[in-house]
């Protein structure tokens, strides 16, 4: 398992956006934690028209926290 700090893919709201595997993706927020093998599109609008596929502990500068749940 890979563990994540904020700035990381799996920490940003665009990581797996538009993929339709929301509750993998709040489960790995909420642990902090994501398979070694996972990869996600990133949907940043920015990155988007490069089909961009990240692993979790990717990052950018166009990271944007995930929301908590509350």
């Amino acid at each position: 398992m890979l563990r994540l700090t904020d700035g990381q893919c799996g920490m940003c709201q665009h990581f797996g956006e538009g993929n339709g595997n929301d509750d993998q993706l709040v489960q790995i927020r909420i642990a902090g934690e994501a398979p070694e093998d996972l990869v996600e599109p990133c949907g940043h609008p920015d990155n988007q028209p490069l089909n961009l596929k990240v692993t979790p502990i990717s990052g950018c500068a166009g990271f944007t926290p995930a929301r908590q749940a509350s």
